[in-house]
């Protein structure tokens, strides 16, 4: 059988086409001292094709069994970076099957250019930051943004150890040395945003707003907390009225007691290296950027990379949306500054469509939180925040795009907005600011 199809451009070696995963429930048991970690994943997918050869995704890790539909398969091999399952008979389309497959192995972070991705051994304890291609360090997945799916995981470690994953902590047994952590994650999750975090940590909740909140972090640095986090609830609270209702159950920060470089946004939770406990604009902001990735990219999730200014350029822009509400810089100040700064760097860079290697510059950032203030310059207040309200709500937990986005802004605008698009995201120029 060939090849799957090509899924993203980007990263053409990850995902499969030919099928959906619809759940995954993981169980695993994780030794820090050796980096040990034994592993069943269930797969509960549906095929969008017909298919005798599946593609899963997963790294470094050595596969002992795997059964489709609880029979054994002819044949199933790991090539590079893939695990290869030929089945016993075609699986027809629109046929609901089910893989489950042990696996164990040391995992490591997997490298992307001068940066590392996955599976990742703090000082004592474990952070996972998915983003972009990282969950096949720790679990064998269809990685591809679009295909969303529920999780169950299940984590055992020693019991001095406390474990955050994604969604509700439905269960917590203790046994005579190593406790095991259940969470559910009910609403859809695209595989880079599953994560799991291990330390000697405590969690204490987080009151006065309108979303159930906590902070997960070693005891000795809760009195530094509010440093960065106290206006949190305040935050949430603005983003709600502003953007709509909060799309998960609950929300959940994690600070590592470990220095990181720059925070890691997951579903329904984000995690901050100890360095950011502090109460300046550049943690702050950081602060606001993670909470808002809640709405802009992990209910409303990018089908496909190129569109990461989706994502981005969304949460920057809440930055400065909260900089006004909170007594700081109008978003207009904030704005006005960021383009002048631009306007001195190259015009090298695409918004719509910056390539695998500038995926991440801090451009895209700036020019998509640019390209927002402009259409809201463009359009009013009025008809700008109802936009926002109405591309939340009716994408909810499902995969958007870039024209998906254009074609809304028309819609409730009443007007045509090409113009606008086309210099913002397909341009090389950096466009004027409207007055």
């Amino acid at each position: 059988m060939s090849a799957p199809a090509i899924v993203d451009g980007y990263f053409p070696d990850h995902g499969d086409l030919s099928y959906d995963v619809r759940r995954y429930d993981l169980r695993i048991a994780y030794q820090l001292a050796s980096n040990q970690l034994q592993g069943r994943a269930v797969l509960d997918a549906v095929a969008l094709t017909d298919v005798d050869e599946l593609h899963l995704d997963l790294r470094g890790s050595t596969v002992s069994t795997v059964t489709v539909d609880a029979a054994q398969v002819a044949r199933f091999s790991v090539k590079g970076e893939k695990l290869v399952i030929r089945t016993r008979r075609l699986i027809p389309e629109g046929r609901e099957f089910r893989v489950v497959v042990t696996y164990e192995g040391r995992p490591r972070p997997i490298p992307d250019g001068s940066d590392e991705m996955g599976w990742e051994e703090l000082d004592d304890g474990v952070i996972v930051a998915g983003q972009t291609n990282g969950a096949p360090s720790w679990f064998p997945c269809n990685d591809r943004p679009a295909n969303k799916a529920s999780y169950r995981i299940e984590v055992t470690v020693p019991s001095a150890y406390h474990v955050v994953a994604n969604g509700r902590l439905a269960h917590r047994h203790r046994g005579a040395s190593a406790t095991t952590w259940v969470y559910d994650q009910p609403e859809p999750m695209a595989t880079y945003l599953a994560t799991v975090h291990i330390g000697r940590y405590v969690e204490r909740p987080v009151t006065a707003s309108v979303v159930p909140m906590s902070a997960v972090l070693p005891e000795r640095h809760l009195a530094r907390y509010d440093d960065a986090f106290g206006r949190q609830p305040e935050m949430m609270d603005f983003f709600v009225s502003t953007f709509g209702p909060y799309p998960f159950g609950g929300y959940r920060v994690v600070v590592t007691d470990d220095e990181l470089e720059i925070p890691l946004e997951a579903q329904g939770l984000a995690a901050f290296g100890s360095n950011f406990l502090t109460e300046d604009w550049d943690a702050v902001r950081l602060v606001a950027h993670e909470l808002a990735h809640q709405w802009f990219g992990n209910s409303l999730t990018l089908g496909a990379w190129r569109d990461i200014w989706l994502h981005e350029g969304f949460a920057c822009y809440s930055e400065w949306l909260w900089s006004e509400e909170s007594g700081s810089d109008t978003a207009h100040d904030r704005a006005a500054a960021h383009w002048r700064r631009l306007a001195q760097l190259p015009k090298d860079l695409r918004l719509g469509d910056p390539g695998p290697d500038d995926m991440f510059d801090d451009r895209v950032y700036k020019r998509g939180a640019l390209l927002l203030h402009a259409l809201r310059l463009t359009v009013g207040d009025d008809y700008f925040f109802a936009l926002l309200r109405e591309w939340v709500a009716r994408h909810a937990h499902s995969s958007v795009t870039t024209e998906m986005f254009r074609d809304l802004a028309e819609e409730v605008a009443g007007r045509d907005l090409a113009k606008l698009f086309t210099a913002w995201l397909d341009e090389l120029a950096l466009p004027e600011l409207p007055s």
